[in-house]
């Protein structure tokens, strides 16, 4: 369409230039350094068009071999890009043997080596030869010095996947050594301390936890099990407790998992009463399980007046398995057998798990019926397991009396039958 709009525009040029040269061809002199030219105006249009188009031409034959270069580089990307693009078809689909070599082959003429590199040392770890793993790396590196720690990231999480764990270790260490808050390195680092069960060391990274590139959910569990170590550790201190908190980020100070050991921790060094300010201030902000399980696990300074909280929030929230769990609790702190025994047979019924078994069990051999504890023990043990019970669950014990007409609570459901064999 355009070079015919352009025709068009030529032909009526001409035929216009042409209406007017008919009448008179005009007459052009050119005199340079003694020597004359003379011709007509067409003349002159014709010999100016054989010369642009001779320096055309001269111009092409001297760009040719450049262009020709260009040209063939440009194939080869265009062929590396296209390997490139099938081999990771193949790794989509799991053919690792042809992925890798269409990866290495279209090595030659890519721009992107360092991805065929990487993408190669993986394909070869998916058909266990962490041999040849090792060499793509090294070729990666030596192709791209500049990006070491890219290629070094890739064998800590290849050297993780295969189960390599201290080559891995050894490999993150690397990495960190330049850049200590480096966000993959530390993610896989915490991961990989996770994996060989190391909660020491977990402990010692929670304060650069923060940074670590992980998901949410992965950061908050990770971050609960270095804490948990820390909560546990002989040399838990109220300073080094507050110091490892300040040192967390406002996200995970905020998680639930944290908010319970952070209380639990509180509570170990005495401060019991600070434990039940900072959960019911937790509990204002956010209702969350693990908050309501801590608030029954902590005792404040007035265990009596803790317990009416406990009871005012079932108010609000009737049903909440949890919370009638905290509240059992409360109430045997409290030597309140008979409302701790409906409070737990309540909850049971509404969210059975395996602790509620074990408390309920505690309190009915602290009643004497040490039979019935006893299965609810099993019970307890075949949720923890995820067994099925292969004979008929028994009834659950009768309600004892209540020590007083104030202490049972109304409308609380029947616990389910505890479960186990005979």
């Amino acid at each position: 369409m355009r070079y015919g709009v352009w025709g068009v525009a030529a032909l009526l040029v001409g035929a216009f230039a042409a209406h007017f040269l008919l009448q008179d061809n005009g007459y052009v002199l050119i005199n340079f350094r003694g020597y004359v030219v003379e011709m007509s105006v067409p003349g002159l249009v014709f010999a100016l068009v054989v010369l642009y188009v001779v320096v055309r031409v001269l111009v092409r034959i001297w760009r040719m071999p450049r262009d020709l270069g260009t040209a063939v580089a440009e194939h080869r990307v265009r062929r590396a890009h296209r390997k490139l693009t099938r081999g990771f078809i193949h790794l989509s689909e799991g053919d690792w043997r042809a992925g890798e070599r269409l990866l290495t082959r279209g090595l030659k003429g890519s721009d992107t080596p360092l991805v065929n590199y990487l993408m190669a040392a993986r394909a070869a770890q998916l058909q266990g030869s962490a041999e040849r793993r090792n060499e793509w790396l090294k070729l990666a590196y030596e192709e791209l010095p500049e990006a070491e720690t890219a290629v070094l990231l890739t064998q800590a999480e290849l050297q993780f996947e295969a189960g390599e764990l201290e080559r891995a270790l050894a490999t993150l260490e690397r990495i960190l050594e330049s850049n200590p808050n480096h966000p993959a390195g530390l993610g896989l680092l915490a991961q990989t301390w996770r994996a060989l069960g190391d909660r020491q060391q977990l402990g010692e990274l929670l304060p650069r936890l923060g940074h670590a590139k992980l998901s949410p959910e992965q950061l908050e569990s990770i971050a609960a099990e270095a804490f948990g170590w820390l909560v546990d550790s002989d040399r838990l201190t109220l300073a080094r407790l507050d110091g490892h908190w300040s040192a967390l980020s406002g996200q995970l100070r905020r998680a639930p998992a944290l908010l319970r050991l952070r209380a639990l921790a509180l509570a170990r060094l005495g401060k019991g009463d600070q434990a039940e300010r900072e959960l019911r201030a937790a509990l204002k902000r956010s209702w969350a399980a693990d908050v309501v399980r801590a608030y029954g696990e902590v005792r404040g300074a007035d265990p009596i007046k803790q317990l009416r909280q406990a009871e005012s929030w079932l108010e609000e929230h009737p049903e909440d398995g949890a919370l009638l769990q905290a509240t059992a609790r409360l109430c045997m702190s409290n030597e309140l057998w008979g409302k701790a025994r409906s409070y737990l047979e309540s909850s049971l019924a509404l969210a059975p798990d395996a602790e509620g078994y074990a408390l309920y069990g505690r309190l009915l051999d602290l009643l004497g019926e040490g039979d019935k504890a006893a299965l609810s023990y099993r019970s307890g043990l075949s949720l923890a397991s995820g067994a099925d019970p292969d004979v008929p669950a028994l009834d659950a014990p009768p309600a004892v009396a209540r020590l007083s007409s104030d202490e049972s609570p109304a409308g609380t459901p029947s616990p389910p039958a505890p479960v186990g064999s005979g």
